[in-house]
């Protein structure tokens, strides 16, 4: 089997654009590389499929591929919500610094609780000048929170879930079987995904990035939802080209609506830890019953093996865990963390993820067997860490009006434009049939009905 393991090689496809988002990592690189992934899995497919005489070639704008790691869109007239809840930060305790993360409201109590003091900033800062940075960390992450303390590479290296990422491969696969893939006679080379189901049951931010990728070539992706959630901050961004419906899947009408749903998916995209889906009577056994022809890949934060793969977590976290803030630190010569500048673990993972449903395709249109696929933003910081970083005469840092595509978007929360994509597949180029829209507005059911 040739299922995606590794980052394409830079001689395999055709790079435009210059420039480097500022940092110590090679984060442009990484931005150019995984929409790069992305690309050769779907020139795959495309051969796999026989939808053109020859596969094609594809082509990544490096500048542009850099600037979808940021925001990909700019509102007109109207103002993106917040991204960080006003607690949420870096603060400095007894011995090192310490991030939390309190966009959730279960995770700011949590925080909250730990530090017995009330939801304001100044009070919190005070509160964290008595506490380790090993104990605040330790005991949050009990109550059911989510922090990180700041750790140098080499700490994070000999760390024991440092460790195990670095037994992590980049891409895991595991528990192969054979699949049929589903006809869908409408797909073409301009648009080789469409009539593609892919159920997207993931938060912010890689998860989403991936069936945003997906929708992008032509998949029809319904992300669900429980009833009330909202990510302000970040659904703008990355609820393109998907419909997006509420279900609460801890009543049995919901969790068999669920079924239901995934028995005519082709992709099922979760970022679900360990132990959560069975929770829900969706182990692996009860879900090969009902989607035995699906294409799963999946996420978690730190990792598939070692002390912390159970721990939640988010890119800003593994960050400081990895030694990537401390690194920063350094290479800005200052005292407090320094991270990417932007989300880069989130969206390199998003793009990913992408690569591996479409390679798993590939490999099953080929007759072969294929494996569920298994990604961490703890692996994926190891990937940027030994990228080497080129010499770049121009910084990447706001996107200009040249950037964007011309034709306005008109999403749920007012109109705005897009930036232009950043990767091109022979005659398929990236298009979004649906604008940005709110959560649960949509219903729960595919768009077509038949399986």
């Amino acid at each position: 089997m040739t299922l995606i393991s590794a980052l394409p090689a830079s001689d395999s496809f055709e790079t435009t654009g210059k420039g480097a988002r500022p940092s110590v990592f090679a984060v442009s690189e990484l931005a150019t590389a995984s929409f790069a992934a992305v690309g050769q899995e779907l020139v795959r497919l495309v051969a796999a499929l026989n939808l053109a005489p020859q596969p094609p070639g594809f082509s990544v704008d490096h500048r542009l591929a850099s600037l979808w790691y940021g925001y990909s869109f700019q509102p007109e007239g109207w103002d993106m919500p917040n991204l960080w809840d006003a607690i949420a930060g870096d603060y400095q305790a007894a011995d090192g610094w310490i991030r939390l993360h309190t966009n959730l409201p279960h995770h700011r109590a949590a925080a909250l609780k730990v530090l017995k003091t009330a939801p304001d900033r100044d009070a919190v800062a005070q509160a964290l000048r008595g506490w380790t940075v090993a104990g605040l960390e330790t005991d949050i992450v009990a109550a059911g929170g989510v922090a990180a303390a700041m750790r140098s590479r080499s700490d994070w290296l000999e760390h024991p879930q440092g460790r195990a990422v670095s037994r992590d491969p980049l891409i895991g696969w595991h528990s192969p079987r054979r699949i049929t893939l589903r006809d869908r006679s409408e797909a073409t080379i301009a648009r080789p995904l469409t009539g593609l189901r892919v159920l997207d049951l993931t938060r912010v931010l890689a998860g989403p990035v991936s069936t945003r990728t997906l929708a992008g070539f032509g998949a029809e992706v319904l992300r669900i939802d429980p009833p009330g959630w909202d990510e302000p901050g970040v659904i703008p961004d990355i609820s393109l080209g998907k419909r997006c419906a509420y279900l609460d899947l801890k009543t049995p009408t919901g969790l068999e609506k669920l079924h239901t749903l995934l028995s005519q998916a082709d992709v099922f995209v979760h970022g679900y830890r360990p132990g959560a889906l069975d929770a829900l009577g969706l182990g692996k056994i009860k879900r090969d019953e009902i989607a035995p022809n699906r294409v799963e890949v999946t996420l978690n934060a730190y990792g598939w093996q070692g002390p912390w793969s159970n721990r939640r977590g988010f890119d800003s976290l593994v960050q400081m865990s990895a030694g990537i803030a401390d690194a920063g630190r350094a290479w800005a010569k200052t005292d407090r963390p320094t991270p990417l500048p932007v989300q880069a673990l989130d969206h390199a993972t998003g793009y990913l993820m992408a690569a591996a449903v479409l390679s798993a395709m590939a490999e099953a249109a080929s007759g072969n067997a294929i494996m569920h696929a298994q990604l961490s933003l703890a692996r994926t910081a190891e990937l940027l860490a030994a990228l080497r970083k080129a010499d770049a005469d121009e910084d990447i840092t706001d996107a200009k009006p040249e950037d964007y595509a011309q034709k306005q978007e008109a999403s749920d929360w007012g109109l705005g434009q897009r930036l232009k994509p950043a990767l091109s597949v022979g005659a398929a180029r990236m298009s979004w049939l649906l604008p940005a829209s709110k959560l649960g507005t949509s219903q729960p059911n595919w768009q077509s009905q038949k399986v």
